[in-house]
C-alpha cells in the first residue's frame, strides 16, 4: 500500500512555530503611501515625514539623555534630581511615540533603532562617563533649545503647507512640554543661596 505524500504547503495552519523567517520590505524608508484619505499631497507628506524624523531622532537622544543623567547624578541635589529627570524621562517617552505615529499617520516610515537615531541626531553624543549636575543641566538645556527651535520651524512650515495636524502635534505635543521642562531645569542652575540670604544694602 503507497504511503501519502507528506504535505508541503506552507499555507496550511498549524500548531508549530516557523522560526528564523524574512522577508521583504513592505515599504521603503522615506517614503509615503498614497492611500490614506488625508487631503495632503504625496509632496507635502514626504516633507512633513522628513522633518518629523528629525525631530524624532533628537527627541529620542534627548529622552535617553534624560535616563542617563537619572543615573548618573550625584550630589546635594541628588534626590530631586534623579526623581525630576525620570519625571521627563517617561513625558520624553510618551513624546517619542506620538511624533513616530504622526509620521505613521502621514504615510511615512518613522525611525526606531538606536543605530539610526546616532545617525541622524544632531544633539552632540555625550561622554560615557559621569559629568557633574551643572553639566548634566547645561547639556540637557542645549538638547531642549535645539529641539525648540526644531518645532518652531517644523511648526511654521506646517502651517505654510496646509498640514494644521501637524502643526498641532509640534506646538501642542513636542514644544509646550518642551519649554515646560526647560524651565524647571533652568530654575536649578540659579545661583541663589541656600541658608543665609544676602543682607539688605543701605542706599547712600
Amino acid at each position: 500500500m503507497a504511503k501519502k505524500p507528506i504535505s508541503t504547503n506552507s499555507n496550511k495552519a498549524s500548531a508549530q512555530p516557523r522560526y528564523h523567517q524574512t522577508a521583504r520590505e513592505l515599504q521603503a524608508f522615506g517614503t509615503v503611501t498614497s492611500v490614506l484619505p488625508l487631503q495632503l499631497e504625496e509632496p507635502i507628506r514626504l516633507e512633513m515625514t522628513e522633518q518629523l524624523n528629525q525631530l524624532l531622532a533628537d527627541t529620542m537622544t534627548l529622552r535617553d539623555l534624560y535616563k542617563k543623567s537619572h543615573w548618573q547624578v550625584s550630589g546635594a541635589t541628588f534626590y530631586q534630581l534623579h526623581l525630576l529627570f525620570d519625571k521627563h524621562y517617561e513625558e520624553q517617552s510618551a513624546t517619542v511615540d506620538t511624533i513616530a505615529e504622526r509620521i505613521m499617520l502621514l504615510g511615512g516610515i518613522s525611525i526606531a533603532m538606536a543605530a539610526d537615531v546616532a545617525e541622524l541626531t544632531r544633539i552632540p553624543r555625550p561622554p560615557k562617563g559621569r559629568e557633574e549636575v551643572p553639566a548634566q543641566l547645561s547639556r540637557l538645556l542645549d538638547a531642549h533649545e535645539l529641539i525648540i527651535t526644531e518645532c518652531r520651524e517644523i511648526a511654521e512650515l506646517a502651517t505654510k503647507l496646509g498640514d494644521p495636524g501637524t502643526n498641532d502635534l509640534v506646538v501642542s505635543d513636542v514644544l509646550r512640554p518642551s519649554e515646560l521642562q526647560a524651565w524647571f531645569l533652568s530654575e536649578h542652575l540659579v545661583n541663589a543661596p541656600l541658608v543665609e540670604a544676602e543682607p539688605l544694602r543701605k542706599s547712600a
